[in-house]
């Protein structure tokens, strides 16, 4: 029997909610990183990310970010845990 649309959004839902290791998603594959800095600080670390993890090879991309009232940046900056 074919799955149904709200089957397959369920098995989804429950894979980002199972925890993993520190760093790690809910099953999709991908390493993630949070921070929270100052902007000049952020951009510096976001850069640094880069060079350690190249975009080609990792995959590598800023996944969310936003200001926070006192004016430091929080970032979740995701990769691959290994390039091929």
């Amino acid at each position: 029997m074919a799955e149904r649309p709200r089957d397959l959004a369920e098995r989804m839902a429950r894979r980002r909610k199972m925890g993993g290791k520190p760093g790690e998603s809910g099953g999709d594959g991908y390493l993630r990183e949070t921070f929270t800095l100052p902007r000049a600080a952020a951009r510096a670390r976001a850069e640094a990310f880069f060079a350690r993890y190249p975009k080609a090879g990792y995959m590598s991309v800023v996944e969310t970010w936003r200001e926070l009232p006192g004016g430091d940046i929080e970032f979740t900056m995701r990769r691959l845990p290994s390039a091929d």
